[in-house]
């Protein structure tokens, strides 16, 4: 017979221990940070040990909590994986993935012939969103996710790496007269903004790129406006295609587009992206075909 603490308690310490942070743990749980307290403080008394070091901040595991979390993170894993397992009907039906809009649109959805022919065993089902699904509930069962570090407590590969040019159509700039031969050339055109919402302050944006502009131009001006801005990236991919103006965008992204000629970088200098990542849950039913897919992707990327 199995002798374990309460698991409200081992679930606290579980999340406590993944964030570093009570605070955040609660608001994971739907608690107090007073209630995740009160847990851990059960499950030290049972187990007899201390497993945070509370003093001073930042909240840190002891030998005997970084000893237990491994083993209550990778078991919490396999108890998701086997609950979605059980949601899940067929294995061999559709792998459902997850993508931010923009790249789900612009790289993936042209690719997926090639798919097919590789893996037409294998159906996708592709869920275009920048929201961020949950994985641990079943609501996918492979994310493309976008972030300069792969994401914790998944199985996580990395696909590749992006950059940020100045991009446009070829026939916006044959409108001028002028050619474009220095970077305040560029200010002469509309610049299409778009919002990033991971609230990044590197986000590669038209001032991050401006300003790093100024050292290969001094003479260039910070005050010029946005002529456009949108919300969403793939509205902006979409009026840079349509001759609108000029926008900062993943050369990853837009790869097609560069290479069919339908867009042209408008100055060579760029900014550093993120990394694109296939993830997964570790030990999932998928996990063949989530390999599979994350083999094909590196293939045709």
């Amino acid at each position: 017979m199995r002798k374990l603490p309460p698991l409200r308690s081992l679930h606290a310490f579980e999340a406590a221990a993944r964030h570093g942070s009570f605070k955040t743990a609660a608001a994971e749980l739907g608690v107090t940070p007073t209630a995740i307290s009160h847990q851990i403080r059960l499950l030290e008394e049972q187990c007899g040990r201390l497993l945070f070091q509370r003093r001073p901040r930042p909240l840190t595991l002891t030998s005997a909590g970084a000893s237990l979390f491994p083993a209550l993170r990778n078991g919490f894993d396999v108890l998701a994986g086997a609950i979605a397992a059980l949601s899940e009907p067929d294995i061999h039906g559709p792998l459902r993935v997850t993508s931010p809009s923009a790249f789900a649109s612009r790289w993936l959805v042209p690719r997926l012939p090639k798919w097919r022919e590789a893996n037409p065993g294998v159906p996708l089902e592709i869920i275009g969103t920048d929201a961020v699904l949950d994985l641990r509930a079943g609501a996918a069962d492979v994310a493309i996710r976008y972030a300069r570090q792969p994401p914790l407590d998944f199985a996580a590969r990395e696909v590749c790496r992006d950059a940020f040019f100045p991009v446009c159509s070829p026939g916006l700039l044959m409108r001028e007269a002028r050619p474009v031969q220095r970077v305040a050339d560029l200010l002469r055109f509309p610049l299409i903004h778009f919002d990033w919402m991971s609230r990044d302050p590197d986000a590669p944006t038209w001032r991050r790129w401006l300003a790093m502009a100024r050292s290969i131009d001094p003479d260039l001006k910070m005050d010029k406006a946005w002529d456009l801005s949108f919300r969403e990236e793939i509205h902006a991919i979409d009026a840079v295609v349509a001759g609108q103006g000029i926008a900062i965008c993943s050369d990853i992204v837009v790869s097609q587009e560069l290479e069919n000629g339908v867009l042209v970088k408008a100055h060579p200098l760029s900014l550093p992206g993120y990394g694109f990542y296939v993830v997964s849950m570790p030990h999932g039913a998928r996990a063949a075909a989530i390999e599979s897919f994350s083999a094909w992707m590196r293939s045709v990327i």
